[in-house]
Protein backbone atom coordinates (compact mmCIF):
# COMPACT_ATOMS: atom_id res chain seq x y z
CA UNK A 1 0.00 0.00 0.00
CA UNK A 2 1.42 3.37 -1.01
CA UNK A 3 0.53 6.33 1.17
CA UNK A 4 1.38 9.84 -0.05
CA UNK A 5 3.85 11.71 2.15
CA UNK A 6 1.48 14.64 2.65
CA UNK A 7 -1.24 12.32 3.94
CA UNK A 8 1.14 10.62 6.37
CA UNK A 9 2.38 14.00 7.65
CA UNK A 10 -1.17 15.22 8.19
CA UNK A 11 -2.08 12.02 10.08
CA UNK A 12 0.99 12.29 12.32
CA UNK A 13 0.32 15.99 12.91
CA UNK A 14 -3.31 15.46 13.88
CA UNK A 15 -2.42 12.56 16.15
CA UNK A 16 0.39 14.54 17.78
CA UNK A 17 -1.86 17.53 18.32
CA UNK A 18 -4.55 15.41 19.94
CA UNK A 19 -2.09 13.66 22.25
CA UNK A 20 0.09 16.62 23.30
CA UNK A 21 -2.47 19.47 23.10
CA UNK A 22 -0.11 22.40 22.47
CA UNK A 23 -1.68 25.87 22.23
CA UNK A 24 -2.68 26.88 18.70
CA UNK A 25 -0.43 29.95 18.78
CA UNK A 26 2.58 27.68 19.41
CA UNK A 27 1.66 25.48 16.45
CA UNK A 28 1.34 28.58 14.25
CA UNK A 29 4.70 29.97 15.42
CA UNK A 30 6.50 26.67 14.77
CA UNK A 31 4.99 26.30 11.29
CA UNK A 32 5.70 29.91 10.36
CA UNK A 33 9.26 29.85 11.66
CA UNK A 34 9.99 26.61 9.81
CA UNK A 35 8.63 28.09 6.59
CA UNK A 36 10.67 31.27 7.03
CA UNK A 37 13.87 29.37 7.88
CA UNK A 38 13.48 27.17 4.80
CA UNK A 39 13.42 30.28 2.60
CA UNK A 40 16.23 32.14 4.36
CA UNK A 41 19.96 32.26 3.82
CA UNK A 42 20.36 29.78 6.70
CA UNK A 43 18.73 26.98 4.70
CA UNK A 44 22.01 25.63 3.21
CA UNK A 45 23.44 25.31 6.73
CA UNK A 46 20.33 23.59 8.08
CA UNK A 47 19.98 21.10 5.22
CA UNK A 48 22.73 18.70 6.41
CA UNK A 49 21.23 18.65 9.89
CA UNK A 50 17.79 17.62 8.64
CA UNK A 51 19.02 14.87 6.31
Amino acid sequence: MDVPLWLALIAVGVLGYKLVRPPLWLVAVILLSGFLLANSSLAPFLAPITK
